[in-house]
């Protein structure tokens, strides 16, 4: 399992406690240090069945300043995300084939619950 992770994120921080008190293994991918590439967010957003716009973080100011009030296809929300990963959801858990954004944390649990 790997985790989108900001360290500076509350909610994040309470998803990776969640996973150490269930003693899980996971990887932790600090994404704002380490962006993705947009290959990497393609796959991302096939596990989280969703659509690019969907892993936006609409209340970031980033998005607010530049982006909010303008149309971009899909291609352009991939390159906009892989440049400015500010923009981007936490935590987002993957585990094989399939992720879940962690907000609220508990959502982690009842997917890995899914999951089994």
């Amino acid at each position: 399992m790997i985790i989108f992770h900001n360290p500076r994120c509350s909610k994040s921080r309470e998803a990776i406690q969640l996973l150490e008190n269930k003693n899980l293994q996971f990887e932790i991918k600090e994404y704002l240090k380490n962006p993705p590439s947009i290959k990497e967010l393609k796959d991302l957003v096939k596990a989280l069945n969703c659509k690019p716009i969907d892993i936006v973080r609409k209340k970031e100011s980033l998005f607010i300043e530049k982006y909010a009030t303008k149309k971009f296809t899909e291609a352009q929300w991939f390159k906009i995300l892989s440049e400015n990963p500010i923009l981007i959801e936490r935590p987002i858990l993957i585990n094989k084939q399939k992720a879940v954004i962690g907000r609220p944390p508990e959502l982690i649990i009842e997917f890995l619950k899914k999951a089994k």
